[in-house]
């Protein structure tokens, strides 16, 4: 297991991280998604920590709670120490049904972190994350109120998840011009059948030095191994049951027969080949994975130490490529000289 540092703070995380989407069921999706309870969560907790990760994601809107809570109640009961393991959440979505028991208000956000901190029986996270982007609340209140929660230890780093380039580089603007805690992380989906990220995001978090944490690596399930063209997954496999986040099959497909076919040379799973090029790229600072069983974790545990070849990434990177669009191809058309000119002046140097 390597631990690459945070973003630009002075941590180091696993390369991969623990999510807990699994935890807790409930109704609706969440229980579409997992609904593992305290003793199976438990053995998962613990078979991570014995693998190296020194990182957990939760929210406070999984499993409408519980998952925080089961959480919470495994780090206790496993006796982890509280500096061995970086404990994140995410705030945003409703936990409630009153009209301010939502969004990225200094009134939701300050409710959010006391309600997190009791479930997981914490007194502070390491990461708290704006879960969504709040059209209704100024980024400057969201800011602040983060900077609040700094100030006063019960938050040591802030970070944010599925904002836009332009809404993550206005709200750093803010916090420089005011001397306030800024994003040092962005939660993004990302896979090689689905780089999106890569035409803003990703420039942006190289720019600015934030660290990104993937979500959702295997695409829900689909680049798993159990799907492909011939093949649709059993019958109450994740896609099935909540087909997300949205993919584009043909391509996707494109990816998988590839990936099977170097997982295949390799010996090993789908998966491990699909985590593998995400852990291969330079802006990942870690990839979060989920899983229902210990067999599973394991699976994926195991692809840190699968190594892709230069040969391997370009294939996969020529089958998961986006189509060109403006203004992209205009940039790369228009600063070439420009670039070459510079990449001559680096040799020379």
């Amino acid at each position: 297991m390597r631990y690459n540092q945070l973003g630009r703070t002075g941590i180091f995380v696993s390369e991969l991280c623990l999510g807990t989407m699994t935890f807790g069921g409930g109704e609706g999706m969440w229980k579409q998604i997992g609904d593992l309870q305290q003793a199976d969560a438990e053995r998962l907790v613990g078979r991570a920590l014995d693998a190296g990760i020194n990182f957990i994601d939760t929210a406070d809107v999984y499993a409408e709670g519980l998952s925080e809570q089961i959480t919470g109640q495994a780090l206790k009961n496993l006796k982890v120490p509280r500096d061995k393991v970086v404990v994140a959440t995410k705030v945003f979505g409703p936990t409630g049904e009153f009209a301010n028991a939502r969004g990225a208000s200094r009134y939701h956000i300050i409710d959010g972190i006391k309600a997190s901190l009791k479930r997981l029986q914490l007194d502070h996270v390491d990461l708290y994350q704006i879960h969504g982007f709040d059209p209704a609340t100024p980024i400057e209140e969201t800011v602040r109120a983060l900077d609040t929660l700094v100030q006063h230890g019960h938050v040591r780093y802030v970070g944010v998840s599925n904002w836009a380039a332009w809404q993550i580089v206005k709200a750093l603007g803010i916090a420089e011009r005011l001397g306030l805690a800024r994003f040092e992380t962005l939660q993004a989906y990302y896979t090689v059948a689905g780089r999106d990220l890569e035409r803003e995001l990703v420039p942006m978090l190289q720019s600015e030095g934030l660290g990104l944490m993937v979500w959702s690596p295997l695409a829900g399930g689909l680049l798993s191994g159990k799907y492909g063209r011939e093949q649709q997954g059993e019958a109450g496999s994740r896609r099935t049951t909540f087909d997300f986040p949205p993919v584009d099959r043909e391509r996707a497909y494109g990816c998988i027969d590839a990936m099977r076919e170097i997982a295949e040379a390799k010996g090993a799973s789908v998966a491990q080949i699909a985590l593998a090029w995400l852990l291969h790229q330079r802006v990942v600072s870690s990839v979060i994975v989920g899983a229902k069983k210990v067999e599973q974790l394991d699976d994926n545990i195991a692809a840190t130490g699968v190594a892709l070849t230069a040969e391997e990434l370009a294939k996969l990177d020529g089958v998961g490529a986006l189509p060109p669009e403006y203004p992209g191809w205009m940039l790369a058309r228009q600063g070439e000289a420009r670039r070459k000119q510079l990449e001559e002046a680096r040799r020379v140097g």
